[in-house]
Order: structure tokens, then C-alpha cells, then sequence
């Protein structure tokens, strides 16, 4: 099995036109079985660099997933990180946004749950969500209270949306400044697959509770998402906080890149177990003489 991180990474200033980048590829295990084993091994891994981060204290990272209905992130998330501690890694999920939230500015509901050094955070949907949906249902913005004329749904495109990108940038380039490493993901699932997908809630009755009409709604709209998605990868990939588009019509095949690439971020930062100075070190060997009596 060899995944090349590069291979789905977003390039900074690179267009994107995801009709070019591949929602399948060949499978990288020869059977779901052998899939599963080399996400444990994965996990396994990671679980060590999470004590890592934690003892080491220098970093916090943020794991970020984006994508359309059924493209799978819940089992992403649920499978990848099955290794680590709970106690140094949280899941925020950011449905509608309630009347509180709607009374502040449109990342502030969403920073109050950045990770602190030493931990994990996990998005599913994030504050992209102001820059896809909203764009799509651009309706949406009249309940967000801004200042005319930024409240028109009418307003040409162009305005609302790079302000927005740019504000996004900016506060991911002072993240990463002050340790926060962010890992964006999006599961590039074709519409042909959620469509197979969403007949497979419907005939589960498992799953029924994961499937609505509203989602079926949001279907009809699949070229003004992809378009809104192209747009904003495009213009928040940076060499600091990437994005990578994850091929997502296999499950085993997009787990297993989202672990690699998550594996190989953790790898890459400078991290140390703490070293007990001279006062701590005579400390602890009196300590131990203590217990050895």
C-alpha cells in the first residue's frame, strides 16, 4: 500500500476544478480486512504521538471535514481516530446556527471550540460552512443580521465571499502562528455514489434516522455547491493550513488517505517529551528512595 499524501493535497494559488480530481481510485487494500488492519496500525501510531503532543504541550491540531451529504464523514472520523485518548481530542458537529450564534460575527460560534495546545479538535462542517451553504442559499444571509449592503442576497458575488475567504485565511495564518496545526479535509464524493447511498438509508431501517427529505433537497443543488467548494478551496488552500480532496466513493480507500495524511502531520511537527531539570531529577530520586525502603 503506498498513498502519496501530495497526490490530494490543494496546491496554494492553484484553481480548483474538481471534475479533474478523482472521487474513486484504485483500491489501496487488497480487502476490506486488510483495510481495517492497516487503520489499526495507523491508530496505533497515532496514539503515541498524541501523548506526544500533550506531554510536549507546543501544538494543538485541528482536524477539519468538509463534504456533501453521505460522503462519509462521520465513519472518517469514527474509524481514524479510534486509537486516541478522549481525554485529548473533542468532536464538534455545527448544524444551524442558533439565535445567540446568529448575534456575532460568522466564525465566532465556531473558534470558541478551537483545540488548546496539546489536543486534538475535530470539525465536522466548520466555519466553511459560511462560504458553501450560505452561498448556495444565499437567503440565508438576511438572518445573519450584517450591515446593508452585505445583508443582499442580491449583491453581486464577488464581494461578500472574498471578504470572507480573506477573514478565514487570516485567522487560520494566526492560528498557525501561535502552534495551532490545521489539516482540512474534503471527501470528494460523487453524485452517483450519495445517490446510492441515500437509497441505501431508505432501504436500512438502521438508517432510516440518517436521511430527510431536506437532504434530498440539497441535492438539486450539487453544481452551485460544487461550484461554491471549487471557489473556496481555491482560495483558503495555503502552504500552512492545506486543504486535500479525498476521494470518497470508497470508504476503505478514503479512510485509509485521511489516516495517512493526518499520521504524516503529526510526524512532521518538532515535538520532545519533557526532560526533568537537575532540582526535578534529585527530586524524583529522593521520591524513589522513598518507595524502595
Amino acid at each position: 500500500m503506498k498513498i502519496c499524501s501530495h497526490d490530494f493535497r490543494v496546491q496554494e494559488g492553484v484553481a480548483v476544478n474538481l471534475s479533474k480530481w478523482p472521487t474513486d481510485i484504485a483500491p489501496l487494500c487488497r480487502s476490506s480486512k486488510h483495510a481495517n488492519e492497516q487503520l489499526q496500525k495507523h491508530a496505533r501510531k497515532l496514539s503515541a504521538l498524541q501523548q506526544l503532543l500533550y506531554a510536549s504541550n507546543r501544538y494543538a491540531v485541528l482536524i477539519i471535514f468538509q463534504a456533501m451529504d453521505a460522503a462519509g464523514k462521520d465513519g472518517a472520523i469514527a474509524h481514524v481516530m479510534s486509537g486516541v485518548n478522549p481525554q485529548g481530542c473533542q468532536v464538534f458537529s455545527f448544524k444551524h446556527p442558533s439565535e445567540a450564534e446568529l448575534q456575532h460575527d460568522f466564525l465566532w460560534r465556531t473558534l470558541r471550540d478551537l483545540p488548546e495546545r496539546g489536543r486534538i479538535g475535530i470539525f465536522n462542517r466548520s466555519y466553511y460552512e459560511e462560504v458553501l451553504i450560505v452561498r448556495v442559499h444565499q437567503d440565508i444571509l438576511q438572518s445573519e443580521g450584517l450591515p446593508a449592503p452585505r445583508s443582499n442576497a442580491a449583491e453581486p458575488c464577488g464581494s461578500i465571499w472574498q471578504d470572507r475567504y480573506r477573514s478565514i485565511a487570516d485567522t487560520e495564518r494566526h492560528l498557525h502562528i501561535n502552534g495551532t496545526r490545521i489539516i482540512k479535509f474534503f471527501l470528494h464524493l460523487s453524485k452517483d455514489e450519495q445517490r446510492k447511498r441515500f437509497i441505501e438509508r431508505i432501504d436500512t431501517p438502521e438508517k432510516n434516522w440518517k436521511f430527510t427529505a431536506a437532504d434530498l433537497h440539497e441535492r438539486r443543488f450539487w453544481p452551485a455547491y460544487m461550484a461554491a467548494y471549487e471557489d473556496c478551496l481555491s482560495a483558503t488552500s495555503t502552504t500552512q493550513s492545506p486543504w486535500y480532496v479525498v476521494p470518497a466513493d470508497d470508504k476503505d480507500n478514503s479512510r485509509l488517505i485521511v489516516s495517512q495524511i493526518i499520521l504524516e502531520a503529526f510526524e512532521d511537527l518538532e515535538m520532545s517529551y519533557p526532560v526533568a531539570n537537575a532540582a526535578h531529577r534529585r527530586e524524583l530520586l529522593s521520591i524513589r528512595k522513598q518507595l524502595t525502603k
